[in-house]
Order: structure tokens, then sequence, then C-alpha cells
């Protein structure tokens, strides 16, 4: 059974005078924030004030790297960029959030990449390798948080990275280990009842539901609840405590 677990949230995903999720409130329960790096979301004021707030709670930070998609939130799906330039764009991020971290005296610990660019990232193999391979270039030494059954989690591996494997609390699981695609009803579990249900099979059972009734094995080192997700802070509490009350004890991966 596992006895500790990392809780994380994706967040700094304001942008100018628009401000998305309760990061503030959300730092006072997480362990790990995976920061918006400026191109789906998020602009360097925004970076720097939140990384701020995470160090001064205590919270891990790391990049949250995704296509450069301002206007679809980075959850739609762009092909045929050249490798080299998505390559770039990634390493850019990456590059950009460790500095701003460096800056304000609080290091970077591990990167994961956001929406459309890791759902598709965990199907295609060759796109898996170059998210790795844009990590390792920038740092080998960073975590890159994956999801199981995922091409991630395989190129990951080939490249010699640590990784941090990782489940969600908001999101239900088709019968092939990924993520069921937001288009479709029950994609996002809003009930915080429902989505501690989850969790604790995942954490305390160690297997992942199905939405067809179905199982599979999972050893998590960290869990997820989306900062945008609608009564997000809520939804983090109430898994927190039924976590704490299972005696899983809420820390950093690797602590």
């Amino acid at each position: 059974m596992t006895r500790s677990l990392d809780l994380n949230c994706d967040m700094g995903e304001s942008l100018g005078a628009w401000t998305m999720g309760e990061d503030a409130a959300m730092l006072d329960l997480v362990s790990s924030a995976n920061i918006a790096c400026g191109f789906h979301a998020g602009d360097p004021p925004v970076m720097r004030r939140t990384i701020r707030m995470a160090r001064d709670k205590g919270v891990r930070v790391g990049a949250h790297p995704g296509f450069a998609d301002l206007y679809g939130f980075g959850r739609r799906r762009i092909s045929g960029e050249r490798p080299q330039d998505l390559e770039a764009q990634l390493i850019y991020q990456i590059v950009a959030m460790q500095g701003m971290c460096a800056v304000e005296g609080h290091a970077m610990t591990h990167v994961k990449f956001h929406g459309a660019l890791s759902n598709m990232a965990c199907e295609d193999a060759d796109l898996a390798a170059l998210c790795a391979g844009a990590i390792r270039a920038v740092d080998p030494s960073l975590v890159f948080v994956t999801m199981p059954y995922s091409e991630l989690a395989v190129a990951a591996q080939k490249a010699g990275l640590a990784q941090a494997c990782e489940i969600f609390a908001d999101r239900s699981y088709g019968p092939d280990g990924r993520l069921t695609p937001r288009s479709r009803p029950g994609a996002v579990i809003h009930d915080p009842a429902a989505s501690a249900r989850q969790v604790l099979e995942m954490v305390v059972e160690g297997r992942i539901p199905c939405t067809d009734g179905s199982t599979l094995p999972v050893a998590a080192d960290t869990l997820c609840v989306h900062g945008d997700t609608p009564g997000a802070v809520e939804i983090a509490r109430t898994l927190r405590a039924a976590l704490e009350a299972e005696g899983v004890a809420i820390a950093p991966f690797g602590a």
C-alpha cells in the first residue's frame, strides 16, 4: 500500500487581466505545482508570482509546457509542426521556467506536459521521444511526470529520465489506461466524493477503475487535480482528507 503520495496541480494559468483558478488556495493543499510557461496560458509576471507563492508555502515547482495555443488553452490538437521547431518551443518553455525559478531561489524539480500535447504524445512514440529529448537537452536530472500505459512513460525510460507516475482525480479512464477524451460525457469528474472513491481505489488498492468496468494495476507517485476544474479547491481538500484518513501522507515525490 502506498504510504506517501505527491498531490500536484496545474496552475499559473492566468494571463494579463484574465484570472484562471484559485492558485493561492490550492497551494495550501498540494505538494507540487506545474506552472504554465506562457504558450498555452500564463505570462512572465504570473509565472514569477506563482513560483514565489509556491516557494513561500514549501511547494515544489515544475514546468508545464504545451502547444503554442493561447486561444485554445493548449487543448487543440496541432499537427504539421516541424519536429525541430516543436522541440525548440518545448526547450524554450522549460528553460524559461527553470530560469525564473533560479531567480526566485526555488529550484525547479520536474516537467509535465500539458493538454493536447501530452495526450498526443501518450499515443505517438515519436512525439513522446521528442518531449523526452527536450527535457534531457535542458537538464537530465529533471523528473518527467508521465502517465502509466503511455508512450511518454516508454520514452522517459529510453531517455534515462527519472519518472513520477501520475494519476488523475478528476478524469475518467478508458480500458487502455488512457484518459477519456474531454469531448465524451463523463470525461471530467466534478463530484468530490466520486473523485475520492476513484483516487482511493488507485492509491490504496493499486488499480485504475476503467469506464468499461475493468481495472488496471498502477503504482502511483503523484495525483493531479486540474486547477481549472470547477470546484478544484474543494476537490483537492476532500481528496487530501480522504487520503490522510487512510494513512497516506501527502509529500513531494522523491522526498
